[in-house]
């Protein structure tokens, strides 16, 4: 019976062996579908429309983006994470969605370092605080002390609760004393006439989609939320320089399989998501709305599942010393 055993699992271990490398061979046979969790017309969509068609040409089969948005992000990372683990349903996962959620929620929908596949890290990014035009400052002192003057009168908008969006706002507004009323929305895209109209006061918003309105003018820039300046907003200081210490609230993409999709799938997809972004089109367009491509020696999945880890790590002190958490 032991030899049974023994010649059963054996033979198991071969079957499944070549079962791997023959599905990465066949796949994709069939639409793979993306999943932004986030609605239409925000920074994550902006990023894979880009990303999509090139992925596309790749696989020899077409990417079609699919926006689930709720729940900061972790609905439609959520649909991924539960999903059958065969490659036909990817997600774009953010610093909200699979680090800064981890600690901000009590109970969160998914544990980012066990339920899916990493595949790769994409790309990262800077927030923008920005206002409306007639804010009356110019840089972040100045911002500070207003706000401090008359924050009960003042509302700040986001792409819904516990979105990134949100959380670099609470964060922003917990290190400089700030309390101030949050009007969510369901992508900043829809917070944005509010904000031209007055209606809101500011945005934390991804640098992709605040720049077309900075080089506009119909949006005031204050301060990039990270310790560098954004490359494609060279004169506009960052937070760091204008005297918030260490304040970095960097916006990462990357892209998750569910747990369990085969090995071989992974690294297909992986191998993939490197020649599309090393594509010049995709690399000039990325890099034209303000984003920084992961350089090669980052892009791979056991780099990402290492890279999760410590930003969830690194973003639970500043949650936890903000004192704000969601049911």
């Amino acid at each position: 019976m032991r030899w049974l055993c023994q010649t059963f699992a054996i033979t198991l271990a071969a079957i499944l062996q070549y079962v791997g490398p023959a599905a990465a061979q066949e796949w994709p046979t069939r639409p793979v579908t993306m999943v932004v969790p986030f609605g239409a017309g925000g920074g994550v969509d902006v990023l894979a429309r880009i990303l999509v068609p090139r992925l596309g040409e790749i696989l020899r089969q077409q990417v079609v983006v699919e926006n689930v948005g709720g729940a900061g992000g972790m609905t439609g990372s959520n649909r991924v994470a539960r999903a059958a683990p065969d490659g036909y349903q990817i997600g774009i996962g953010v610093t909200g969605t699979h680090a800064q959620n981890q600690s901000l929620y009590k109970r969160p929908l998914y544990d980012a370092t066990v339920d899916f596949a990493p595949v790769g890290l994409i790309a990262d990014a800077s927030y923008i605080l920005i206002t409306k035009t007639d804010f009356p400052a110019a840089n972040l002192k100045e911002f500070i002390s207003y706000a401090k003057a008359n924050q009960s009168k003042m509302q700040y908008g986001s792409a819904g609760v516990g979105s990134g969006t949100h959380i670099t706002c609470l964060l922003l507004n917990s290190a400089i004393g700030l309390e101030v009323t949050h009007v969510p929305y369901r992508t900043t895209a829809l917070a944005m006439p509010d904000l031209l109209a007055g209606r809101i006061s500011y945005l934390c918003e991804p640098v992709q989609t605040a720049l077309p309105f900075i080089q506009q003018k119909t949006v005031k820039p204050i301060a990039t939320l990270t310790r560098d300046r954004a490359a494609v907003l060279p004169d506009l200081q960052s937070a760091h320089e204008q005297g918030l210490a260490n304040f970095d609230a960097a916006l990462w993409f990357a892209l998750f399989f569910p747990k369990g999709t085969p090995n071989a799938i992974v690294q297909r997809m992986n191998g993939a998501l490197g020649e599309a972004l090393d594509s010049p089109s995709v690399r000039e367009r990325l890099e034209g709305i303000g984003l920084r491509i992961a350089a090669r020696e980052r892009r791979s999945p056991d780099y990402l599942a290492k890279f999760v880890a410590s930003e969830i790590e690194k973003w639970s002190g500043p949650i936890k010393a903000s004192g704000v958490s969601i049911d």
